[in-house]
């Protein structure tokens, strides 16, 4: 299953902006209202949890400076990948989008399809926070 945010203007340099994401003491600034639990766990590995939706783990797998940073999950029983593809635009300003690649069953992926777009444009649109 792969799904993207829209594109989001930020009035940040993309060197700012990837340095923010990869401190991932960051990520709870774009986390939703529905946020119950955020947990930084070492410098690259964050937990959080959503109101009625189990807790995930995820760890900074690649990072390509200021331009691509890729978080995974931690755990091989929900396999997929968050991407974060930066673009400047000008010195001070980028552009950002968020790209969710994950394996599931056919069932799976239907029910998690509408609250995992929800959560990567929410994501998204935040980063304007940053």
């Amino acid at each position: 299953m792969n799904l993207e945010s829209s594109t989001v203007q930020v009035a940040q340099s993309a060197e700012y902006l990837f340095t923010q994401l990869n401190d991932v003491v960051n990520f709870e600034k774009l986390m939703p209202e529905s946020t119950a639990k955020f947990e930084v766990l070492s410098p690259s590995s964050f937990v959080f949890g959503l109101q009625g939706m189990p807790e995930i783990k995820l760890v900074i797998k690649e990072s390509k400076p200021n331009s691509q940073l890729v978080l995974g999950a931690a755990s091989d029983k929900l396999p997929f990948t968050l991407t974060a593809n930066i673009q400047e635009l000008t010195a001070a300003s980028s552009a950002i989008q968020l790209l969710f690649e994950g394996e599931f069953n056919t069932m799976m992926a239907m029910m998690i399809k509408g609250p995992i777009s929800k959560f990567i444009e929410t994501l998204a649109q935040n980063m304007t926070k940053l």
